[in-house]
Parts: structure tokens; sequence; C-alpha cells
């Protein structure tokens, strides 16, 4: 029997697959991809808005359940077919091989704008490193920099083309050395902030916050909010984890891979909270709609926050170096899914692949990078251009595909055939039967109401 369905047929080169050295190099890389600013950023301000420890309370019950899912089932069909996601759903059903273009056109959108924002996470770590924090603490300060029509393109192209280079050197030699070497400094960073954080003088008030549920607080919103959360934290419905599976070899133990992966994610979105949620609390006297500012937390409320504090320039450096390496090995993993899928679909070469993708991904994110300043008069939909780009790929399309694929898993491929993917080599499945149930029915209603509430609440339909 063949190892994997897609390729004899597709690209006739089972044998040359690339691959990650062994389970460690593929959860510290899938991990990784799932480490990024949905970690950093979303996580935090999300739940000072949906009630600290309510959110917190409601996200790990969903990690551990819904995430669970969905993560074994992708990883599960990249593995089998050792495709990436484009091929990898043909190769199953060729009915749904517009579930593999669906997947594409999700990490063609995102790349580019999600390398304009770290772009600016690269300029602020030379800020803080070249001593100007309190300038980047002042009013305007932000606003100002990325309505700038040269510099904020540059701190982006400079993001991009170090993302390009570790996926030019490849799966082992590129992706996994750069996760085995990020990641622990990465988890080493949130430990150490954290740390400091809920050490200052009245950070007491805002770790009870965060960490005590109030029931009284859960509502329907917080529920969809988490699960909304839990898709753009951990990578999903992306076609990052499918093209990662693919990289996976059969003797690697995918159940407990997953539950390793959703450790250091969730461990990282909770570090996360511990860091900032403290204290912006301190900082703001205990108002909670300081926290609920978007992307204005971290470029706006945080450097004020760190040029309050004693050795706050230190701490500032230290938190976007954590934050650059997050979003660095986000992106790595977006990159690497578009080239995987251009090298499976036309047996292009990966450095001449890498360097097309890169001047793609530059072209398309200069016009989010210029919406904030010059072209800040085009606005589809009402929106500035980044964020009509964000909302079309994480409120509309992720939710589509993460419907499709659970449809696909729960009644075209069958669960039965998830879990035999899941049972290679001998290893005993246990939460089959929880699996089966979750991805046939509890996962399609729970996306759903996901795609309904995002794209209302983004429209102005209404408000919860």
């Amino acid at each position: 029997n063949k190892d994997r369905i897609g390729l004899e047929d597709d690209m006739g080169e089972t044998k040359k697959r690339a691959s990650f050295s062994g389970k460690v190099g593929f959860v510290l890389a899938a991990a990784s991809s799932a480490v990024g600013l949905g970690n950093i950023w979303r996580f935090p301000y999300l739940a000072a808005e949906y009630g600290g420890g309510t959110f917190l309370l409601i996200y790990l019950i969903l990690a551990v359940t819904f995430g669970f899912s969905v993560m074994i089932t992708e990883i599960a069909i990249g593995r089998k077919t050792g495709l990436s996601v484009v091929g990898a759903f043909k190769a199953i059903d060729k009915r749904f091989a517009f579930c593999g273009l669906l997947g594409t056109v999700i990490p063609v959108i995102i790349t580019p704008y999600y390398s304009v924002i770290g772009g600016w996470v690269t300029k602020y770590i030379a800020v803080f490193v070249t001593g100007q924090g309190h300038a980047a603490a002042q009013d305007g300060y932000f606003s100002s920099y990325i309505a700038e029509p040269v510099q904020p393109i540059l701190w982006f192209a400079v993001f991009i083309v170090l993302t390009a280079v570790v996926v030019a050197l490849g799966v082992e030699k590129g992706i996994e050395k750069a996760s085995v070497i990020m990641m622990p400094i990465l988890l080493l960073l949130s430990l150490v902030i954290a740390i400091y954080s809920i050490t200052r003088p009245g950070a007491g008030a805002g770790i009870i916050y965060y960490l005590k549920p109030d029931l009284h607080k859960m509502t329907g919103k917080t529920v969809l909010a988490a699960l909304g959360q839990l898709f753009y934290s951990m990578s999903l419905a992306m076609g990052i984890m499918i093209t990662y599976g693919s990289y996976m070899k059969k003797t690697d133990n995918l159940e407990s891979s997953v539950r390793q992966i959703e450790f250091f994610d969730t461990l990282v979105a909770f570090l996360a909270g511990l860091m900032i949620i403290p204290a912006v609390y301190v900082f703001s006297g205990g108002d909670e709609s300081a926290m609920g500012a978007g992307p204005g937390l971290m470029f706006i409320t945080l450097p004020k926050v760190f040029d309050t504090m004693t050795g706050g320039h230190f701490i500032g450096a230290a938190f976007f170096i954590l934050v650059f390496f997050a979003a660095l090995t986000s992106s790595i993993s977006l990159m690497e899914t578009i080239v995987s899928i251009l090298m499976d679909k036309f047996k292009w070469k990966r450095r001449g692949t890498t360097v097309l993708v890169t001047i793609y991904c530059i072209a398309v994110g200069i016009p989010s990078s210029l919406g904030f300043g010059i072209w800040s008069g085009v606005k589809p939909l009402g929106m500035d251009i980044l964020t009509f780009f964000d909302f079309i790929s994480n409120s509309v399309l992720m939710p589509i595909m993460a419907f499709v694929t659970c449809i696909f898993a729960g009644y075209i491929m069958k669960p039965a055939a998830i879990c035999e993917e899941v049972e290679q080599e001998g290893v005993k499945f246990r939460f089959r039967k929880f699996y089966s149930v979750m991805i046939r029915f509890v996962a399609p209603i729970g996306i759903i109401g996901i795609l309904v509430s995002s794209v209302a609440a983004s429209l102005g339909v209404f408000s919860w």
C-alpha cells in the first residue's frame, strides 16, 4: 500500500516529499505557527473585553474540545495525502477540490497584510532598543507613523524578507530550525515579562479580574468571541495545519502532537494575558474599556504603560522582540502554505517559488500600508484596506473553510478514516467517539454561529 494517497497520481514524488525530522520538530513548528499576534495581542484584549476569567475559562474548554477536533482533522488530512491544501481534498474526493481552492485563497489574502503588521512590530523593536520608548508613548506617535508613505513599507519589506529567507531554506533546515530556536526564546520571554508584570504594585486586582470567572458575565457573544479567537489563535482553517501535516511522519503520534501544540499555544496566550491585563489594569485605574482597543492596545496603550514602569524601556524592548518572534513564526507558516501549494501544483523549485511569493506579498501588502495614509480615502465596505482584507479572510472565508472541512471529514471522508490515520503504528485514539460527535454535529453548528455573528457585527447589522 502507498503511504500517501495523493502524491503518486498527482506528483509522482512520494519519496521526495520534505518532512520534519521527527515529532519534536513537527510540534515546535506547528506550535510556532499557531503562536502569533492572535495570542499576544488579540487574546488579552478579548479576555479583558469579555469578562476576564469568564472568557479564559470558556476558551480553555473550547481549546481542548472544539480546537482539538478541528486540528486533528486538518493534520490528519495533510498526513494522509502528503499534499498541501489545494491537492489534499481533491486527492480524497475530486468533488471537493473547491475546498482546496478556498483553503488556498485564505493565506494568499492574509500573508501580505499580516506582514504589514509584522513590519510595525519590527519598527517598534528598533524604537525601544534605541531608547526612543518615551517618544513612542506620546499621543499620536503610532497614527503618525502608519500614515507615512515610505517608512512603514520599508519595515514591512524587512519583515517579509526575513520570512522568505526561512521559507527558502526548506522544511527541516529553515522552518524547523527557526522554530526550535525561536519557540523556546518566545516562551522564556513570555514567562519573564509575565512575572515582571504581575509583581508590579497594584497588579493584584488585574490578576483577579483575569483569572476569576464571573458566570454572570457569560453570554452567547462571549462564547462566540472565544470560539472565533480559537481559529485565529490556533492557525485553523487557513490551510496551514494541512500543509504541516503533509510533512509529518507516519511514525509520529498525531493525537499527542496535537495536545502538545494546543498546550504551547494556550500557554503563550495565557501568559500574554498575564503580561498585559494586570499592567494595563493598573495603568488605567481599573478601566476595562482601556483594553478593548484593538491594535491600539499593543502600539498605543502598552508603550504608555512601559513608559510609567521602572526599567520600562527594557521591558518594552523585550516585549516587542517577543511579539516579533510570534509574528515571524506565523508569517513563516502562512508563506510556507502558499509556497507548498505552488510547488505541488506546478513542480516549481522552492527558492524560485519563495521569491515569487515574496514579490506578490510586497505588491499586495503596500496598499494595506498606504490605506492608513495617502490611500485612506479608499474604504471598501467602509473599512480601511487592511481591515477589509482581515474581515474577508477572518470573518468570512475562515469560518466557511472550517465548516466545509467539518462536513467533509464528518460526512464524506467519514470520522473513521480520520481515526484510522490517527491510529497509525498501532496508536490508540482515546477520544475516537468524542471526536466523531464533535466533528459531525457540534463543530459545524458553532462555526455557523461564528460566521453569522462576525459578519453581522462587522457590517453593523446588529450588536449583541
